[in-house]
């Protein structure tokens, strides 16, 4: 009896059966050692880092001022609706891939493949983001102890450039060169790159215990910074709007938005916990924990952090690169920039090791869909049980990007990234409440059409306030990505495969 094949469904909005997905987890050959608190450490290792020790001075000193911590809060609240739509995908979907495999079962392949896309934007410039400020925390770390590198030895290109004619300006004898490489950005990617390889339950051990020493930093901070604020350092706490050259507006509410759309880069560590599913012991129930965990413990510390920055220091005296530290230094308290300044170097580590763990597992679950090559991107190392090979693969490009160009090229581009696949998952989730009322969902967002519909109208609002530079490139990134489509991962998707 002749057997007929089921017709190739050719449309750009063809789902990924539910089904399928219970499959994928049966044959996954990750290792499931993640527990509902070290997924929670997971978050907070990616959270906590960037945003206090290197975006706080950027966003209150260009845009928000003491309202910094407005922002916060705004970028918090969207990110709560975000998170409570996560939650409640991850207990029916609890596989790798985050908003791009959630987004596949419900919208359709065109809608995750952009998403997912996205996430590659997010993570691989994060991390490179995360990878320069390192450098600089690092060479801080050692003009402590009065060691000074050559300026071509710290710096990408340009960059060093910069310094050399500053310092040349300043009277100090610079000598000439003609190769600058941001060294120490380069070796500490590949040092994380090391450790991925080697494992997840390594990976987790590692960021726990770079974990503790974070938060403890972070409640010092706040604790021993109270008693030097001066509340006359938060008069105005809104200061007055003023627009620049470009038409761009810094300060006032416009500006304190700004600051939110930049500061959300802080947050996307519980977007981490998700992409973790396949590594938790238990995840229909601890991936929805620790995604909320993590976001409240974060939101809460960020808010306190910056409200004690904005009050040891007058707003447009912070500095760009490391606010704390110098903070801590204004008013006295020398001996504390050591251990932030150390606390600095071991949190940007950890950010590092989540943002490059998140991004293969999105690569996995993108190759395992037929999406990207499956010898690259799917490839589990036979003892290590780690996709080993698309984890050196972004090694290599996070290395070569941090170690050539300058941290303002790419700082930006994180966010606009997030917003998107944040926008998105919330309506996905609602999407799948209407077409699949019955699945079993062992977490159910509360009051899903307001906090969904709330969720896509705050991320969106982000991300149209943020700079037009960085909207632009997250179009050319977008059209990139519909290039990509069409001309390999439509044709090698696995619902091409009628037997699938």
């Amino acid at each position: 009896m002749e057997t007929r094949l089921k017709p190739v469904n050719t449309s750009v909005m063809r789902k990924k059966p539910l089904s399928a997905y219970a499959a994928d987890m049966q044959k996954s050959e990750l290792k499931r050692v993640l527990t509902r608190w070290g997924l929670t450490s997971l978050g907070i290792g990616a959270v906590i880092g960037g945003g206090i020790f290197v975006l706080t001075g950027i966003a209150a000193n260009e845009w928000a001022g003491p309202a910094l911590a407005l922002a916060f809060v705004i970028a918090g609240i969207a990110c709560t609706f975000a998170a409570l739509c996560y939650a409640e995908f991850a207990s029916i979907l609890p596989v790798e891939g985050s908003a791009y495999a959630y987004s596949y079962g419900t919208v359709g392949e065109l809608f995750a493949w952009l998403i997912g896309w996205n996430l590659i934007l997010e993570y691989m410039m994060g991390a490179t983001t995360v990878a320069v400020s390192w450098s600089g925390y690092f060479e801080k770390f050692l003009h402590l102890f009065h060691v000074d590198p050559p300026v071509w030895l710290m710096n990408d290109p340009v960059t060093a450039q910069e310094k050399a004619e500053a310092l040349r300006a300043a009277g100090q004898s610079i000598p000439d060169f003609t190769f600058a490489i941001n060294l120490p950005a380069f070796l500490i990617v590949w040092v994380v790159t090391y450790i991925l390889v080697k494992g997840i339950k390594e990976a987790a051990s590692t960021n726990n215990l770079i974990v503790i020493v974070k938060v403890v930093t972070v409640i010092f901070v706040i604790v021993a910074g109270s008693f030097y604020i001066d509340t006359a350092n938060w008069t105005p706490f809104l200061p007055e709007p003023k627009v620049d050259a470009s038409g761009q507006t810094h300060f006032g509410f416009e500006g304190v938005v700004t600051a939110a759309g930049i500061v959300f880069f802080a947050y996307i560590g519980f977007d981490a916990v998700s992409t973790q599913a396949g590594e938790a012991i238990n995840p229909k129930k601890d991936v929805p924990f620790a995604i909320i965990a993590s976001l409240i413990i974060c939101t809460v510390l960020y808010i306190l952090v910056s409200l004690v920055l904005t009050g040891m220091v007058h707003y447009d005296k912070l500095d760009l690169k490391a606010p704390v530290a110098q903070a801590f230094s204004d008013v006295g308290m020398t001996w504390a920039v050591y251990l932030i300044t150390i606390a600095a170097i071991a949190g940007l580590t950890s950010v590092m090791l989540v943002m490059m763990l998140g991004q293969t597992r999105i690569f996995l679950g993108m190759a395992k869909d037929g999406l990207l090559p499956r010898g690259l991107f799917a490839a589990i190392h036979p003892k290590f049980k780690t996709p080993w090979k698309s984890t050196i693969f972004v090694g290599a490009i996070v290395s070569i990007v941090a170690a050539v160009t300058p941290i303002d090229k790419v700082s930006q581009l994180t966010s606009s990234g997030t917003l998107f696949a944040f926008a998105m998952i919330c309506g996905a989730v609602w999407l799948l409440r209407v077409r699949e009322p019955n699945l079993e969902r062992p977490y159910r967002t509360p009051a899903l059409p307001i906090i969904a519909t709330l969720g896509i109208l705050a991320n969106l609002y982000l991300m149209w306030n943020l700079r037009l530079d960085t909207k632009l490139t997250f179009v050319v990134w977008g059209i990139l990505g519909l290039i990509v489509y069409f001309a390999y991962s439509r044709k090698h998707s696995n619902l091409n495969n009628p037997q699938e």
